[in-house]
């Protein structure tokens, strides 16, 4: 990509973008954004590197749009202002990531449940543009030409069609998830996908995402198996080509060259699987300095040493704070406004069943919602987030939860 210039500033930062396969893609003259990146970093004295990873924002407008926002309030803070006092040298390097994330696959809908809606958009078109989200592969289509053909007939049936049902679980093989249990990788760890299941919990009341937009219908399994592909997306990538940038990044650079990593929602699916690498047991040169994990979709437990679940063991990116691969503090946010990570999470993770809690806390549910839980020696803090003026007294190595109700409140 290139390097971006924010409107009315001269706050630049660079945008690197990955395909929905974790590699790196180049469309621009001056070749590989990584390289372009990598000699900035050798060229001139970085002392720190800031990596943004958005969360299901599709495409590059969108993407611009965000870190636009999200760096400009961060360069231009107070805290950056008092940084040279702080490290006595500091400049700094900003990287946005982009990653194509669609995790709902609906969003040209609305009413989530109206056939009027599904009915507005051509079939071609329709099937399309969930291919195009899915993978538009033969043992893909067919079970979703089956889906859609019978969603445009009758979008809320009381009861799944049998040959729907069917072609739902030839999606589900198709898209090669799995169901691993609390320990497994994040596209993994629900439980067995069970379409009549999966269809009742997605018309249950309050089943619903922000702007609208509707889990329920004939469409509502198709709906959660596009969030667990976009969560699988989400970890291929941050384990795959992510994590290779960020080691490359840390060897070209000198030892003392701090780095930052800060994901949202999905996002922090990309930036833990950049942390761990392959399986969650890949190695970095260093550790990272801080990471932020904003309003994280992931599940509460993915950090925990012990699951307090029968048979589920450690958390799968338990490994980034066993081998302290953070140095610094680990920062999460959570709030109680938030439906997407409060609501809609544990209702695509659940799948089946009822909810189950222990200590307090519910098998199924995010970061977002509950923070990072599982980590008796490593939490510090459970405590409200601060004005942009206070400051916090960090420790590093540590995992700190911060309530943003009170400014993450508009839903």
């Amino acid at each position: 990509m290139s390097f971006e210039t924010i409107p009315g500033t001269g706050i630049e930062y660079g945008l690197i973008n990955f395909d929905a396969d974790g590699l790196e893609r180049i469309d621009d003259p001056a070749g590989r954004m990584s390289q372009v990146l990598m000699d900035r970093v050798k060229q001139d004295r970085i002392t720190d590197v800031f990596f943004f990873c958005h969360g299901w924002k599709g495409d590059v407008t969108a993407a611009r749009e965000q870190y636009n926002s999200w760096i400009k309030a961060f360069a231009t803070s107070a805290d950056v202002e008092k940084a040279p006092e702080v490290f006595g040298e500091y400049s700094p390097l900003y990287i946005g990531l982009h990653w194509p994330s669609l995790p709902w696959g609906d969003e040209e809908l609305t009413g989530g449940g109206d056939f009027g809606a599904v009915a507005a958009v051509a079939p071609d078109t329709f099937l399309n543009r969930y291919l195009e989200r899915l993978g538009n592969r033969a043992e893909i289509r067919a079970p979703l030409e089956i889906i859609l053909d019978e969603a445009r007939r009758h979008i809320a049936p009381e009861q799944l069609p049998r040959h729907v049902r069917q072609a739902y679980l030839d999606l589900n093989n198709a898209l090669g998830l799995s169901s691993g249990g609390l320990g497994a990788p994040p596209d993994a760890d629900r439980e067995a996908f069970d379409p009549d299941e999966s269809f009742e919990a997605a018309n249950e009341e309050g089943a619903s995402f922000g702007g609208g937009l509707n889990l329920g219908g004939l469409l509502g399994p198709l709906r959660q198996l596009s969030y667990w592909t976009m969560k699988k997306r989400a970890r291929t990538i941050g384990e795959g080509g992510m994590h290779e940038f960020l080691t490359e990044l840390q060897a070209a650079t000198k030892p003392d060259t701090r780095v930052h990593l800060m994901g949202h929602s999905f996002g922090t699916i990309v930036v833990s699987g950049m942390l761990g690498g392959p399986h969650a047991a890949g190695e970095l040169p260093r550790p990272v300095d801080s990471v932020a994990l904003i309003q994280g979709a992931v599940s509460l437990w993915s950090y925990a040493a012990s699951i307090p679940f029968q048979g589920a063991g450690r958390g799968y990116f338990n490994p980034i704070v066993a081998a302290k691969k953070v140095r610094g503090p680990i920062m999460t946010t959570r709030s109680k406004w938030d439906k997407a990570v409060g609501v809609c999470y544990p209702l695509a993770s659940r799948m089946k069943g009822s909810v189950e809690f222990a200590a307090g806390l519910p098998k199924y549910g995010g970061i977002g919602a509950f923070g990072i839980q599982g980590l008796p020696d490593n939490i510090r803090g459970e405590i409200p987030m601060a004005a942009a003026t206070d400051a916090y007294d960090f420790e590093d190595g540590k995992v700190y939860n911060l309530d943003a109700s009170k400014y993450i409140c508009q839903g």
